[in-house]
């Protein structure tokens, strides 16, 4: 993982829904996590830890107020671009993301291991 990114939080693009105002996805570097924040209630998040040179994809979480609103395409979609930005490969255990990737292929390539645990 690169070094630089251990201490950042900074605000991702993130695609729009449609009919909405895009969410901001952040990257809370301290914590290993791409969070969305819609009102007061808890976030929608992609948790990520460190395995040598390589980013695990955890989990991805979305609260029940967050839900069928494509928050977890959204999240994944930043995350994993944030990681082409930083040159991470990645191991998706987090099933979603595996399933995400299968369907938007362009992202194949940061793969190391694509067998979710």
């Amino acid at each position: 993982m690169n070094d630089r990114t251990d201490h950042e939080t900074r605000d991702l693009p993130a695609e729009k829904a449609p009919g909405d105002t895009p969410p901001l996805v952040t990257h809370h570097a301290d914590t290993r996590r791409f969070e969305i924040h819609v009102g007061d209630g808890e976030p929608a998040f992609l948790s990520y830890t460190g395995e040598g040179d390589r980013v695990v994809f955890e989990h991805t979480y979305v609260p029940d107020h967050l839900r069928g609103k494509g928050m977890g395409g959204i999240l994944v979609r930043a995350a994993l671009e944030a990681a082409r930005q930083r040159q991470w490969k990645i191991i998706p255990r987090c099933t979603y993301v595996a399933a995400f990737i299968k369907r938007n292929p362009q992202f194949a390539d940061l793969v190391v291991s694509a067998d979710p645990i």
